[in-house]
């Protein structure tokens, strides 16, 4: 199949699954559309094995043939990024950077190496391969996290940092993934190997992404500025978003901090001092629009990724319990950067439960366990990574907005 074909067949089956959520399971859209993608996909394995129709294989050789790793890291990603940065302002992110600059750094490392020891030790894995997994199942996916907090009706402040920290600690936790891999697998061409190559490339990806996406984001405001056409305004900002994204991949540098520190830029300063009052709802209605339709083939084919994954009994065992273990690292993310700041300053009722079930894996997660060099430990990695992020948005999903109304009533005191 072409890509006007595949581009096609996703686009018909996220509007007739976002169809039959809406009619009949009424759930939130994208986490409705996952599901009823993972039950035609269950239906048809159950199909085939009954009757041997061998179409399974024929499904599994279009879902494989679909680079879900690419078509997220290097397409899908850039634009989603985007898009939620644009509606987080600046404003509201300054509150509560210091706990959103704590959770997307120290947290993010200090839940790699918790997950990281604890798979380890339940798996018997290499702890530098167990590390790698440990990375690509920390950050909280801002894609999955930015459709439930639509649907959840949380405090304004918990929801900017919650936003914010999932915005940015996708591009750290990406950076730190792509170190590990190059320490755990040397003789993978695409990542260097080595401590002090390590350091390099860390700083090199988060410093690079950031100054690119905040400098790009400036001449496409500077140029705006001069311009009130709202049609072209749109069109600059997606030129922004493709091309920046490109840029960063073609420089070596983090894409995702390019996205995110370059829609902050536009989203805030830009609306303000460089959009007319039309242009706003221009693009504030043209982003979302792109956002609503790309989460929707992202979940669809999040759901028909359970073909590429290995559904054996002793795996599924241990994906079972690395539930337990991504929570606890997350728990610790979340806890231990909110304690640290609890005598510096106050926060709302409910925080680190919140904040600990509400966030959600997602897409980057399965994309980057789809990219790992093949090993005899990649199978194992890609099952756990989908059975966790399976969990993650259909059930932590659907019960984060019930436990913000039941642990966060009181006013918002950040």
């Amino acid at each position: 199949m072409n890509i006007l074909q595949i581009t096609s067949l996703l686009i018909v089956l996220a509007g007739a699954f976002g169809a039959i959520n809406y009619l009949f399971l009424k759930l939130p859209s994208a986490i409705g559309i996952l599901v009823v993608a993972l039950f035609s996909s269950f239906a048809i394995l159950g199909v085939d094995w009954a009757f041997d129709l061998l179409i399974a294989d024929q499904v599994r050789s279009v879902v494989l043939g679909i680079d879900f790793s690419d078509a997220l890291l290097e397409g899908m990603l850039g634009l989603l990024l985007f898009a939620g940065a644009l509606h987080v302002k600046l404003s509201d992110l300054q509150k509560v950077w210091p706990v959103v600059l704590l959770m997307a750094t120290m947290g993010v490392v200090l839940s790699t190496a918790i997950i990281g020891v604890g798979f380890s030790w339940l798996t018997g894995m290499p702890l530098l391969v167990a590390l790698v997994f440990g990375a690509l199942i920390s950050p909280t996916d801002p894609v999955a996290v930015l459709g439930v907090l639509r649907e959840a009706n949380l405090r304004k402040q918990l929801e900017t940092q919650i936003a914010g920290e999932s915005l940015f600690n996708d591009g750290v936790g990406y950076v730190v993934f792509l170190v590990l891999v190059g320490l755990a697998f040397p003789g993978d061409d695409h990542h260097g190997s080595g401590v002090a190559a390590a350091a390099q490339l860390f700083f090199q990806e988060a410093a690079g992404g950031a100054v690119l996406g905040l400098v790009l984001g400036w001449l496409v405001f500077r140029v705006m500025r001069h311009i009130d056409d709202p049609s072209l305004e749109v069109l600059l900002t997606l030129g922004l978003a493709f091309g920046g994204y490109e840029l960063a991949i073609y420089l070596h540098v983090s894409a995702p901090i390019m996205a995110v520190c370059a829609g902050l830029l536009i989203g805030d300063v830009g609306a303000r001092d460089g959009m007319s009052e039309d242009t706003r709802r221009y693009v504030d209605a043209f982003w979302m629009l792109i956002d609503e339709i790309l989460n929707a083939v992202l979940f669809l084919m999040i759901g028909f990724e359970v073909f590429a994954v290995v559904l054996d009994t002793d795996i599924l065992t241990t994906a079972v319990l690395s539930i337990a273990l991504a929570l606890a690292g997350r728990l610790a993310a979340v806890a231990v950067p909110v304690l640290m700041l609890k005598p510096f300053r106050t926060f709302g009722p409910g925080v680190i439960q919140i904040m600990t079930w509400g966030g959600l894996k997602g897409g980057i997660s399965v994309a980057l366990a789809l990219s790992l060099p093949d090993s005899e430990w990649k199978p194992l990695i890609l099952t756990v990574t989908y059975v966790i992020v399976i969990f993650s948005i259909i059930v932590q999903g659907l019960t984060v907005a019930r436990l913000a109304n039941k642990v966060g009533r009181e006013p918002d005191l950040m």
